[in-house]
């Protein structure tokens, strides 16, 4: 892989680029859970109840079959595919489906927390936030694709 001295080939990811690939996925996530919400109240024929748990077993599983889909195959949601990062183990290798379940377990509470395991990466040496620490992943950014340089020139 060709990088340039600007662009290391494995820069972690900063919060902000971070920020918008979570909004670019949210999207997309809302509408695959909109999607089965709708299946489901087919399957009951309209008498479903959000506080069944079935219901949010189901939801739960679609957002993490979301998730770890795409990051067990290349390692970038399609948010992450548009800002250029990528999901790995820290020796760059991809990372396991034990590691995408315990990421996402992680992040919920990460998450939820106001964003507080999220916003960790800013004070952590290596830009790490806490889901990413206890999962033994990363987030870099891919240098940019110098081919496309050359089409605009």
């Amino acid at each position: 892989m060709q990088t340039t001295r600007n662009e290391p080939a494995n820069r972690p990811a900063g919060l902000i680029v971070r920020l918008l690939a979570m909004f670019y996925d949210s999207l997309l996530l809302f509408s695959a859970l909109l999607i089965a919400t709708a299946l489901a109240l087919i399957v009951t024929h309209g008498t479903l109840s959000y506080h069944n748990p079935f219901f949010r077993t189901f939801l739960f599983l679609i957002c993490f079959s979301f998730y770890a889909w795409f990051w067990l195959h290349g390692g970038q949601t399609l948010g992450m595919r548009a800002w250029r990062l990528r999901l790995q183990r820290p020796d760059g290798q991809p990372i396991s489906i034990w590691q995408a379940l315990l990421r996402f377990m992680v992040a919920i509470p990460s998450l939820a927390l106001a964003g507080l395991g999220l916003f960790w990466m800013l004070f952590d040496r290596d830009k790490m936030a806490v889901h990413d620490r206890i999962s033994e992943s990363v987030i870099v950014r891919l240098p940019r694709n110098p081919l496309s340089h050359a089409k605009r020139g």
